[in-house]
């Protein structure tokens, strides 16, 4: 029996689907009391979990299946035209890697871009609370990518730092450098980041087909998808 089968998860009542509101959905997650090393982290997102706060989960819904796992092979990825004015347009930002804390500077740029960018979410009203709970984990693989002008923060890649490679989690910016397109940049630069390191891939999360705030993971090609317990590629 292998070390995953060992494993206990567990599954939630049907609830709202945050992304398909008309879908109801369940979650699957990683038993709690399991200790969250980032071997098994790794292991896991190969079978399409992600991290929030100090929990590793993944749609289980009965009905639906919309919800995709992908990721970007960083060796196998090519810039398209857009994306290299992105970079270029973006050459005078300095990227530090900081361990995660909670500090007032970080905390006001992501209240003014869940208010701005995300208000009709169910992460709006943005609360101290709950950006702690969710991103200021003290995990050994979990990181801020600071984007810095200067003195100025502008950017945040929550980031985790695995075996196999990047786990976006999250970024959050500031919603009035609209022109940096800063969330594209964020992705550019872990995938520049994954190479670097010498890993595989950086993996983005869920994609669901027709859904607007989803649609950006396919504009990373070539993405795979995984589909019936495998990794595809699509060009």
């Amino acid at each position: 029996m292998s070390e995953l089968a060992r494993l206990k998860f567990y599954a939630t009542q049907p609830h709202t689907c945050s992304y398909l509101p008309d879908q109801q959905a369940t979650t699957l997650f990683l038993d709690p009391a399991q200790p969250m090393s980032g071997q098994l982290y790794a292991e896991l997102s190969e079978l399409g979990f992600r991290r929030s706060g100090d929990h590793l989960y993944r749609p289980h819904c009965q009905q639906c299946k919309a919800c995709i796992p992908a990721r970007i092979r960083a060796t196998d990825f090519v810039l398209d035209r857009r994306q290299k004015r992105i970079l270029k347009r973006n050459s005078d930002i300095v990227v530090e890697k900081r361990r995660p804390r909670f500090t007032d500077e970080h905390y006001r740029l992501y209240a003014r871009y869940i208010t701005e960018r995300h208000a009709d979410g169910d992460m709006y009203p943005p609360s101290r609370e709950q950006f702690t709970t969710f991103l200021i984990r003290e995990l050994p693989y979990a990181f801020f990518y600071e984007m810095r002008l200067g003195e100025r923060l502008i950017g945040v890649a929550v980031t985790d730092v695995l075996p196999n490679g990047l786990s976006a989690v999250y970024t959050f910016y500031d919603p009035d450098e609209e022109r940096r397109s800063l969330g594209t940049f964020g992705i550019l630069w872990q995938i520049a980041e994954t190479v670097r390191l010498n890993l595989e891939a950086v993996y983005l999360g869920y994609w669901i087909k027709g859904c607007r705030k989803m649609s950006y993971k396919t504009q990373y090609r070539p993405i795979e998808l995984f589909v019936n317990q495998r990794w595809v590629q699509v060009s």
